[in-house]
């Protein structure tokens, strides 16, 4: 079955509704000129915008591979809104962040996934197990699992904190074939029975093509560096290879997280 190619639409933010205080880097909700509330991760926040290309490469990786991911839009914000707030910290935020900004979808009256309260099948949990493997994403844990229960259905956020390799300057082909020892505290690990059958299928999804248009979507502001000798290009091809190369030997990673798995 074809798979449509992945696009992003471009929307305008008009209205700073409130911030979301629990995320590290200031996230806030906040209202575009489609009418609709998105959770905006702003650029001028913390990490950057390697937080936000993290962000969207792995959201439209799982959306691929067919997890519930809020739709991610392109968010251009008019720094001047910082004079409406009265919020220094946030004025700040806001007039850093102008220009091209990530959004995802707000989905209203969401509740946190809990797993005493809620259950995944076996496969559900070995699936996202194996792409936070893929992706490097440390922050899938009991005590902060990004995952929320929405109209009787688990939908995942929160993937800024994935593909870690490029905050330090790490080398992308050491990183890339390196298990992922942050295995052992993901929440869903103990259920994950089912890795070697999620692996063989996963790899017939995620086409070299495939990565390589996800990688596309990235703006090109986002990867320009100080670096005269860094091309916009090369920044690009980093994470492509990283990616194509990590999927070539995911037995390193489902390896690992079976062995997590039998220690617990």
């Amino acid at each position: 079955m074809n798979t449509p190619e992945p696009q992003l639409r471009t929307v305008e933010v008009i209205r700073y509704v409130t911030p979301l205080r629990e995320g590290g880097s200031l996230p806030a909700i906040v209202e575009a000129d489609d009418d609709f509330l998105y959770v905006l991760k702003f650029r001028g926040a913390g990490q950057g915008v390697k937080a936000l290309i993290a962000e969207l490469i792995a959201g439209e990786l799982a959306r691929t591979l067919g997890f519930r991911i809020p739709e991610i839009v392109l968010a251009t914000l008019d720094p001047a809104m910082a004079r409406l707030e009265p919020d220094e910290e946030i004025q700040d935020l806001l007039r850093a962040s102008g220009g091209l900004n990530l959004g995802l979808h707000f989905l209203s009256k969401a509740t946190t996934f809990d797993p005493v309260l809620n259950t995944v099948s076996a496969r559900l949990a070995s699936e996202i197990v194996w792409f936070d493997c893929f992706i490097t994403n440390v922050d899938r844990t009991a005590r902060n699992t990004n995952m929320l229960m929405w109209h009787k259905e688990l939908w995942l956020i929160d993937h800024g904190a994935s593909l870690y390799f490029h905050h330090a300057g790490l080398p992308w082909d050491e990183q890339a074939r390196k298990p992922f020892g942050a295995v052992k505290n993901h929440v869903l690990l103990p259920w994950a029975g089912e890795l070697d059958a999620v692996d063989a299928d996963f790899k017939q999804k995620l086409s070299p093509e495939r990565i390589q248009a996800i990688v596309d979507l990235v703006p090109a502001e986002w990867l320009a560096t100080d670096d005269p000798t860094e091309t916009v290009e090369a920044q690009r091809q980093i994470y492509v290879q990283f990616l194509t190369t990590r999927l070539a030997h995911s037995e390193i990673f489902v390896q690992e997280a079976q062995h997590a798995k039998a220690r617990i």
